[in-house]
């Protein structure tokens, strides 16, 4: 069974690495370009890439896979061989929209693994959803990929229970785990002939949106519960933030870590000021020589 696999962040890793040991073979792993990051503007592989390497994978990086502009991709003609004498594809957390004339070319299709239980919470951020919207539960989708986002038939399922205390990296880490397990168990009775792919019920359907930085600044007046999470949600990206004065100046801090204390109210407990590194909360005070501040 050969495999192309299509992924960019780290959260796309454990499956990568699971379908390798499992035996499959990965005839290529398509990827984002290297971009530039950080203050110094360093170019930097994706983490697949890095993982891709390690494991002396193939790796292609299209700028896109519109059709158009993949003709000006300089790999193209060992790219089509590549993809041509696949199988299957498996698409996790890449990032790009892979058009149906490519996805026409996989005889076993194209299978996604979707962070939320379909057709609940359809878009780029499930999981920051979940957690924004007070979730108990929440799980993975192993699905079909079709030509609308995340519209595809179901293959299989599986629930994880949101910790209530842990942040979105470590959330969403431990859900793709669990999705990658879960394609390992699904793949051998999809390729058997043994699944019967179910539609999803797209009146239930419920949508998400990406997170911008204003989306990150915290209304103090809203239940201690609710901003809670929206710390928790949306650090590190966009960020959790609210400003406070000092004398004439308004100063932004970003809330990277809280706690709801014994009185119900929201506990920062570790902070960033502007310009400077995360500190925990207390430091912070007694840097700025107050015991305690005033939010706005």
């Amino acid at each position: 069974m050969k495999i192309i696999f299509f992924g960019t962040f780290q959260y796309a890793v454990p499956a990568l690495e699971r379908l390798i040991k499992a035996g499959y073979e990965i005839v290529a792993v398509v990827t984002n370009p290297d971009s530039f990051q950080g203050r110094k503007k360093e170019l930097v592989a994706s983490p697949v890439k890095l993982a891709a390497q390690q494991y002396g994978l193939t790796v292609f990086q299209p700028p896109s896979l519109k059709i158009g502009k993949l003709e000006n991709y300089l790999e193209i003609e060992n790219f089509k061989l590549k993809i041509k004498s696949a199988d299957l594809g498996i698409v996790v957390a890449y990032s790009k929209i892979i058009p149906k004339e490519i996805l026409g070319l996989f005889p076993k299709g194209v299978l996604n693994i979707h962070p939320s239980l379909l057709p609940l919470y359809r878009g780029p951020p499930p999981i920051q959803s979940a957690i924004l919207n007070g979730e108990k539960e929440t799980g993975v989708t192993i699905m079909q990929i079709d030509e609308e986002v995340d519209h595809g038939a179901i293959l299989s399922q599986a629930k994880y229970v949101i910790p209530p205390e842990a942040l979105h990296p470590q959330i969403a880490m431990e859900i793709f785990q669990l999705g990658a397990e879960l394609l390992i168990k699904t793949i051998p009775d999809w390729l058997a002939g043994k699944i019967i792919p179910q539609p999803q019920e797209h009146t239930c359907a419920t949508f998400t949106k990406k997170f911008s930085w204003e989306n990150g600044r915290i209304d103090w007046n809203q239940p201690a519960e609710k901003i809670y999470n929206q710390i928790r949600a949306l650090n590190p990206e966009p960020g959790t933030w609210t400003t406070w004065k000092r004398g004439f100046q308004v100063k932004i801090l970003k809330i990277l870590k809280a706690e709801i204390g014994e009185d119900g109210k929201v506990l920062p407990q570790e902070v960033q000021p502007e310009g400077k590194k995360a500190m925990p909360f207390q430091d912070f005070l007694r840097g700025v020589g107050q015991k305690e501040l005033d939010f706005k």
